[in-house]
């Protein structure tokens, strides 16, 4: 017997308005949905209104009569309602685990603050295996095959870095405290510490994911492989890059050169050098072009710059600046990071003040936070108009979600990496296209599509 609650369970609520908007793109009315999956009226509000969970025989029915898969009932799984999320240091310890590679003890692994929300797979790790000298082509380095997710890495100690460049020939860059790089998904590496170190090094290796990750690696994955390729534009220089942007429009256009030129007014003979690769439009042409493609000229500009796989950058070379102008709250030091993910950002932050009301800092981004430092840092946040307090101390670790208004206090020192999830971006771009007015039914549906008169009750609370 299926339970019915007569208060509303928030997470089935959310659930609930989420399953009204997929059942809203379907064109199907409460009391169709009912009938299509054989149950009541009753049944489909009381899964509506967050009172009842919906089964999963329900959820095999859908799949069978509708257009749907199983990840469309699946909700992301809210383990951080207060906004924040602390794993203490000696949480972290408790995690760890010795892994081998070439038969020998080669890393230890630590969990940190990790939340289901954000795309973060962050670890501690520190470098077992001690090498003699710094040749890339040390055979006591155990190379892994590189990963699926992109990779910030913050440097602890005597670290040498290693990793497949992109001419194809294995590097080592020299790492010390405060260093950092940024990896491209797949890219072999590894990680040792040099002889004479005091100590073992030390990484944060905080693996994430980006555009590609859930849904779209989904649609990747039924697709022929050879079809999936095609989606591959040639971004090796800043014309090839222009010039398949612009082919890749046009194809989905059906446009072709003589009518293009017609629209465009640009001759036929130079749109194909632009479509060739052969030259980069001009700023004024690219908003031509996009203009006749109806599309944001953004979407044709090549990238700035043609960026190395794998960047490195060392502390001293860092800029670094104080934040904000008005109190200097902050003193910030500017992290390895690709321009082609620009809402990956990454940070060494010390807090300036030791005290101090003001919530000075809100991102639109997800946050990870690690206490690198010796000292005690206080956190202070706001959530659902409460403000809460807690302490990051040494090697503790935090997620904070998004736009959560927030400050740091103390004289620690704090590595910081904001990614960007699945909003900002291209989804930003459409959501900030709606009426403001209509944003709330985007983030949660509880309005049906049409007017259904009098037989049904009108609104869902």
């Amino acid at each position: 017997m299926e339970t019915v609650s007569d208060t509303k369970n928030p997470e089935l609520l959310r659930f609930g308005h989420y399953f009204l908007s997929l059942i809203n793109d379907l064109k199907r009315r409460p009391e169709d949905a009912a009938k299509e999956l054989g149950i009541s009226s009753e049944d489909i509000m009381n899964i509506i209104e967050g009172r009842k969970e919906i089964s999963s025989e329900i959820i095999t029915r859908a799949k069978k009569i509708w257009p749907v898969s199983s990840r469309d009932f699946y909700l992301i799984e809210d383990d951080c309602p207060n906004g924040v999320k602390i794993m203490r240091a000696e949480d972290s310890a408790k995690s760890s685990r010795i892994m081998e590679r070439g038969g020998f003890p080669y890393y230890e692994y630590r969990d940190t603050a990790v939340s289901s929300v954000g795309l973060f797979r962050p670890e501690w790790i520190e470098q077992l295996c001690v090498v003699d000298d710094d040749d890339p082509n040390n055979t006591t380095v155990q190379w892994n095959k590189g990963h699926f997710m992109h990779q910030f890495t913050y440097f602890i100690g005597n670290v040498n870095y290693y990793y497949l460049g992109s001419d194809g020939q294995r590097k080592v860059a020299i790492m010390n405290t405060g260093d950092s790089v940024y990896g491209t998904p797949f890219r072999p590496h590894s990680f040792t510490t040099r002889k004479g170190a005091s100590k073992n090094g030390l990484i944060l290796a905080l693996t994430y994911g980006y555009q590609l990750t859930g849904d779209t690696q989904q649609e990747l994955s039924v697709m022929d492989k050879e079809l999936g390729m095609l989606f591959l534009l040639d971004f090796s220089t800043r014309k090839k890059a222009s010039g398949t942007l612009l082919n890749f429009h046009m194809a989905c256009a059906s446009l072709s050169f003589e009518e293009f030129s017609k629209r465009t007014g640009i001759d036929k003979d130079k749109l194909i050098e632009f479509e060739n690769g052969l030259v980069i439009p001009s700023y004024d042409e690219i908003i031509t072009l996009a203009k006749a493609l109806n599309v944001n000229s953004r979407d044709l500009l090549p990238p700035d710059v043609i960026e190395d796989k794998v960047i490195v950058k060392y502390y001293k070379d860092a800029p670094r600046w104080y934040f904000p102008e008005s109190t200097k709250a902050y003193h910030i030091v500017e992290l390895s990071h690709s321009s082609m993910l620009p809402f990956s950002k990454a940070f060494e932050i010390t807090p300036e003040k030791n005290n101090g009301d003001e919530l000075d800092l809100q991102v639109g981004l997800h946050q990870y936070i690690y206490n690198v430092g010796d000292e005690d840092i206080k956190l202070n946040w706001q959530t659902k108009n409460t403000v809460k307090h807690d302490v990051l101390k040494s090697g503790d670790s935090a997620y904070v979600k998004p736009n959560i208004p927030h400050n740091f206090r103390g004289k620690g020192k704090l590595m910081v990496l904001r990614i960007a999830g699945r909003i900002p971006g291209d989804a930003q771009r459409e959501l900030s296209s709606f009426e403001k007015n209509d944003v709330h039914r985007a983030i949660s549906e509880a309005t049906t599509w049409f007017d259904k008169g009098k037989a049904l009750r009108k609104k869902i609370r």
